[in-house]
């Protein structure tokens, strides 16, 4: 089975999972949010899984040079949109498997759920 690798080409984390991957010899296509965009739909449903606090990278100096009213009153609708507007706050990697997806690179996880 082939998987998507969501993600940003420069991103560390992604160079880990991309290695890791390309190590393991498992089959997937990367798809740089970046680049190419990101639809509604993904963000929906990795939200509606994971919580849209996972799926939004708040950590990323991205998210914290928003300002205060941008930032406040989050909730899964808006953190959408700023996702949908600049994909580098969504959190990375996400691997998407088909029927769910896993975000963030631990290889150990990976290991776990690929096997």
């Amino acid at each position: 089975m082939s998987y998507v690798l969501y993600g940003i080409k420069a991103c560390d984390t992604m160079k880990k999972a991309r290695t890791w991957l390309d190590e393991q010899g498992v089959d997937y296509r990367f798809h740089d949010y970046k680049t190419a965009g990101i639809d509604r739909g993904n963000l929906d449903r990795w939200c509606d899984e994971h919580g849209w606090e996972t799926i939004l990278n708040r950590a990323g100096t991205t998210f914290r040079k928003l300002d205060d009213a941008q930032k406040a009153d989050l909730d899964q609708h808006k953190a959408i949109e700023l996702m949908l507007a600049q994909p580098s706050m969504i959190k990375r990697p996400v691997l998407d498997l088909g029927n769910r997806t896993l975000v963030g690179f631990k290889a150990e996880r990976y290991a776990a759920e690929l096997a």
